[in-house]
Parts: C-alpha cells; structure tokens; sequence
C-alpha cells in the first residue's frame, strides 16, 4: 500500500514538472517569435551592444589610459605550442 502510494506521489510530481518546463518553455519560444527581426539580426551580427570599443579593465593604468606593460601569460603542462607574438594574429 505504501509503495502504490509513493509511485502514485513520484509520477504526481515527475508530471508537475514536465508541464511546468513545457510551460515555461512556450513562454519562451512565444516570447522570440515577438521579437521585431531587426533585434535578432543586431544581435547575432558580432558588433557590440553597446557600439563603442570595450577594453578590458586590467589593461588600463591608474589614468585610465592602456597599459605599456608586457602582459604575463600562463603556460599549463603539456602545452607545446610556441608562443605567439603581440604583433601575430592568433587566427
């Protein structure tokens, strides 16, 4: 008896969350078709958000101008690759 009433409380609760994630889920795919395709296109073109050049705060010095400093790089064990030069695209 107890056991017919655990499986009965299991599948209660594994169906709960399957409609709650299907629910949730259509929410979201209903919420992308709204999207004007403009926004879509913006984002996925590899501009930034914001259209200003971002830097990266570690490489700016106290004036907020870009550092001169050689940057320090880590190498890990099994690392074979020579390293490449600042003036080298890493293509």
């Amino acid at each position: 008896m107890l056991n017919t009433l655990f499986l009965l409380v299991y599948s209660f609760a594994v169906i709960f969350l399957l409609w709650q994630a299907f629910r949730v889920m259509s929410r979201g795919f209903m919420a992308a078709q709204e999207l004007p395709s403009s926004s879509i296109k913006r984002s996925h073109s590899g501009e930034d958000r914001t259209g200003r050049l971002t830097i990266h705060p570690e490489l700016l010095d106290q004036d907020g101008r870009i550092t001169d400093e050689e940057l320090l790089t880590v190498r890990f064990s099994g690392d074979m690759d020579p390293p490449q030069s600042a003036e080298t695209s890493a293509e």
